[in-house]
Parts: C-alpha cells; sequence; structure tokens
C-alpha cells in the first residue's frame, strides 16, 4: 500500500479526546505506532518523543503515540512516563489497517500478529513527507527530529 495523505479517521484518545485525523491540518504531524505499554522498547521509544516534544512542538508539530492497548492502560501509561502527548487506543485496528502495520513477527520462536514499529511525518496539509517502516528505537526519534530540521 502506498500512503500519500493523511487517511480520515477517528480514534479514542487519553485525555478525555477524540482524535480526527481531519482536523488536524494546522501544523505538522508524527503519528508513531508501537507495539505496547510498559514494554521496554515502546517505553524507551515514548520516552525519547517525550524529551524532544519541546524541539517538535518549535517546529509545529503535534506528535501522538498508537497501539492496540486499551484507554486505561495509555492512561497510566502516559501518566507514568509524564507524556506530553496524547496516547490512541486502536483497540480495533482501524488505523494499524489504513497504515499496514501489522505483520507477523517472531516473539521467542513463535509467529505473531503485532504492530510493526513504524513513523509517519506528514504536513500541515496532511501530505505525507516521510514514512520510517520496521524502526529500531536506538536513534529513532533523534533521526525523525533531524529530518524536520532539514525542511
Amino acid at each position: 500500500m502506498l500512503l500519500q495523505n493523511i487517511p480520515d479517521f477517528s480514534l479514542p484518545a487519553t485525555g478525555g479526546t477524540i482524535f480526527q485525523s481531519k482536523k488536524l491540518k494546522r501544523k505538522r504531524l508524527i503519528l508513531y505506532f508501537y507495539p505496547k505499554d510498559n514494554t521496554p522498547g515502546c517505553t524507551t521509544e515514548a520516552m525519547q518523543f517525550r524529551d524532544h516534544h519541546a524541539q517538535f512542538d518549535a517546529l509545529d508539530c503535534a506528535v501522538y503515540g498508537i497501539s492496540r492497548d486499551s484507554l486505561k492502560m495509555h492512561e497510566n501509561f502516559k501518566a507514568k512516563l509524564e507524556l506530553p502527548f496524547e496516547l490512541l487506543s486502536d483497540s480495533e485496528e482501524i488505523a494499524c489497517q489504513l497504515f499496514d502495520v501489522i505483520k507477523m513477527k517472531n516473539l521467542y520462536g513463535k509467529q505473531v500478529r503485532g504492530i510493526e514499529r513504524s513513523t509517519f511525518l506528514f504536513d500541515k496539509k496532511g501530505n505525507l513527507l516521510k514514512e520510517w517502516r520496521g524502526v529500531k528505537v536506538a536513534n529513532h526519534v533523534p533521526e525523525v527530529l533531524e529530518y524536520m530540521q532539514s525542511l
């Protein structure tokens, strides 16, 4: 699937809000998909987005994390890590399907269906600027920030 514009979708978000993709065209937008709250890689990635949040904000960019976890799990994860951005609950895999991030993965020698860590950057008009798939956590957020600063 070749994604060029942000698809139209709505998901429940932390903070008692509803995320609506078509209403966010005043800012640049980062949507990052991650497998599961409170796991080592996902915690590190969320903390990196948190720690660089002011820099993304200065570039007029909103950040949202998306996983299949429940809103209650997201609220706890967000509070625990003091995340300054909202997390979206995609328990029905609506956005996961639109962005084609559900993959078969190896987990302890077993094949499991899960989210392939991926990040999507959109401009203020909802056009896809760049996507990162199969992300490795280590230097990912600084790489995204560097790319944005080069625009």
